[in-house]
């Protein structure tokens, strides 16, 4: 659970939720093929069960009631990796104040691969 209090008052938020909602953000958009594990835990657990979880690739942290949020993408071949790497900031910034309340003080975006 990430709890924040702000000028709204005491938000409390589950990580699954917030995990999921950035998951599908990320995933819808254009220039983005796959979600990387951020670990290798999670790349043995994701290969052994030969499947991607939606908390692979997203990892979430509190500090000063402000979000940091570290992603971990894959890209399509021939689009430009910087575009949508600012693409992709507005639209989890966005889309998350938006749904919780919450500030988004930072995000790290990292490009594990093209495709």
């Amino acid at each position: 659970m990430i709890t924040v209090e702000n000028h709204i008052g005491k938000i409390t938020v589950s990580n699954a939720y917030l995990t999921d909602l950035i998951w599908t953000t990320v995933t819808g958009c254009f220039g983005v093929t796959a979600m990387n594990s951020s670990s290798l835990p999670e790349e043995i657990a994701s290969y052994l069960t030969r499947r991607k979880s939606k908390d692979n690739g997203v990892i979430i942290k509190v500090k000063d009631n402000n979000l940091m949020i570290n992603l971990h993408i894959s890209v399509t071949f021939g689009t430009n990796i910087s575009a949508v790497i600012n693409s992709l900031k507005h639209k989890v910034r966005f889309t998350v104040e938006e749904a919780t309340g919450i500030t988004v003080s930072e995000i790290n975006i990292s490009v594990d691969n093209i495709k």
